[in-house]
C-alpha cells in the first residue's frame, strides 16, 4: 500500500479538495464536483495491513553516487543522535518532493506543488478514526471572525486593527477522544436565605443556613478530549462546544486541503481529563437544581462513573497565528460552528488614558456627592 493517497480529478488531473459549502470535492481547476460516496472506494485501504516499510528513513537514504569531475560531495553532516527520532520523509505523488513531517502527521500538503495529500498509514487498523465533523466554514469565514474579534475593542492599538497580517492560517482536523459514560450523583449543598429589618435604633439581619442534598444519574455522550500534544488544551476547549450529532463515518476525502494528526496521547491517558470534566459537570448541573436561595456553595460530592466508551474523532478547527511587537498571537475558531477566541494585545497608553479618564469621573461624582451631603 502506498505511504500517500492524493484526490486527482478524473476530469482534469487537478487535485480535489474538500468544499464545506457543497460538503463535497471539488477541482479548483475545472471545477468538477464529486460526492463523498463516488470517492468512497479509495479508503478500501484502510483495511489492509500498513506497509511493512514504512517510510523513508533519513538515515538509511541511498548515498549519492560519485562524480565524474571529483567534487566533493560530503557537504553538511551527520545526524547527531536522537535527532531525527519521530522525523518522517514521504515522496510526493505528483511532483516527486519530499515532504518532511513528524509521526503524527496524517494529512498535509506538497510544499512544491501544494498537492493535498494524506498519510495512510496513519489511519490504518486501530488509528482509523471513527467519525469526523466536516468544515462547515471556510478560510473568508476565518478571516472575517478575526476582524470582528478585532473589532470594537477599544483597548487594542490601532496599528494592529489596521495594518494586521496574519502570519498563518491553517485549517486542522483536531484528533479528540469522545467518551460516553452515566454519572451517579449525591451531593450536599450549604444554601442561605437571609431577611433584614429595622426599628428606630438598629438594622437587623438573620441569615438562616441550609443543607439540601440532591442526587440523581445523569447520561452523558461524547466528552471531547484533545488527543493531541501539539494543541494549547485550553484554547481547544475554548471553542467548544461541537455538535457530535453532525459527524459522519470516517472517510479520508475529507481531510484533502487541510491538515491533519493522528492522536499521540491516548484514550488511556485522557481518561482522567475526561472523568474530571464529566464530575464538575454533573456537579453544575445539580446545583442549579437547588433553586430559591441567596447562595448556594457544594458541600461534599460522591460521583460514580459506570458504563463507559470511547470513540475517536477528527473535529474541524482553524488556526490563526499573527506576530504584532516580537509576540506571537494564536486564535482558533470552530470550523462548525464558527466560535472564535484568542487573546489581543493591549495598547498600554489607552489603557491609562481610560484609567485616568473614568478614575477623574470618580473622584468627581464623589466629590459632588459629599457636597451635596454636606448641605442638607
Amino acid at each position: 500500500m502506498a505511504d500517500l493517497m492524493d484526490y486527482k480529478c478524473p476530469a482534469c488531473g487537478g487535485a480535489l479538495e474538500f468544499d464545506p459549502a457543497l460538503q463535497k470535492m471539488k477541482c479548483p481547476y475545472c471545477d468538477s464536483i464529486y460526492t463523498m460516496e463516488q470517492l468512497a472506494p479509495k479508503d478500501e485501504q484502510l483495511n489492509q495491513p500498513a506497509n511493512p516499510d514504512g517510510p523513508i528513513d533519513p538515515n538509511t537514504a541511498e548515498p549519492l553516487p560519485a562524480d565524474d569531475l571529483n567534487w566533493n560531495t560530503n557537504a553538511g553532516s551527520q545526524w547527531g543522535y536522537g535527532e531525527t527520532d519521530g522525523m518522517r520523509v514521504y515522496i510526493c505523488n505528483s511532483c516527486g518532493g519530499e515532504i518532511i513531517g513528524d509521526e503524527t502527521m496524517a494529512a498535509t500538503s506538497c510544499p512544491f506543488c501544494g498537492n493535498p495529500t494524506v498519510i495512510m498509514g496513519n489511519f490504518t487498523g486501530a488509528l482509523k478514526p471513527d467519525c469526523v465533523i466536516p468544515f462547515k466554514l471556510d478560510k473568508k469565514a476565518a478571516k472575517d471572525a478575526l476582524r470582528a474579534h478585532v473589532s470594537g475593542k477599544k483597548l487594542v492599538p490601532k496599528l494592529f486593527k489596521d495594518e494586521n497580517h496574519l502570519d498563518e492560517i491553517k485549517g486542522v482536523y483536531v484528533p479528540y477522544w469522545l467518551f460516553d459514560s452515566s454519572a451517579d450523583a449525591r451531593l450536599r449543598f450549604r444554601a442561605t436565605r437571609s431577611r433584614a429589618w429595622s426599628d428606630r435604633n438598629y438594622h437587623y439581619v438573620e441569615t438562616q443556613e441550609y443543607l439540601v442534598e440532591r442526587g440523581g444519574t445523569i447520561d452523558f455522550e461524547a466528552v471531547p478530549v484533545d488527543g493531541s500534544s501539539k494543541m494549547d488544551d485550553t484554547l481547544m476547549e475554548s471553542i467548544e462546544p461541537f455538535d457530535v450529532h453532525e459527524a459522519v463515518p470516517f472517510q479520508t476525502a475529507y481531510l484533502a486541503g487541510y491538515l491533519a494528526d493522528k492522536y499521540d496521547v491516548t484514550a488511556e491517558q485522557s481518561v482522567d481529563r475526561a472523568n474530571e470534566r464529566i464530575k464538575k459537570t454533573a456537579e453544575a448541573t445539580f446545583a442549579e437544581q437547588v433553586m430559591g436561595y441567596e447562595t448556594v456553595s457544594l458541600d461534599s460530592s460522591s460521583i460514580q462513573l459506570h458504563g463507559g466508551t470511547v470513540r475517536y474523532a477528527l473535529y474541524p478547527v482553524w488556526l490563526l497565528n499573527t506576530t504584532w511587537n516580537g509576540v506571537k498571537y494564536t486564535f482558533a475558531m470552530n470550523a462548525q460552528t464558527g466560535k472564535f477566541v484568542g487573546d489581543l494585545p493591549v495598547d498600554k497608553s489607552a489603557y491609562w488614558k481610560y484609567i485616568l479618564l473614568y478614575g477623574g469621573i470618580f473622584a468627581a461624582v464623589a466629590y459632588l456627592l459629599v457636597t451635596l451631603f454636606q448641605t442638607l
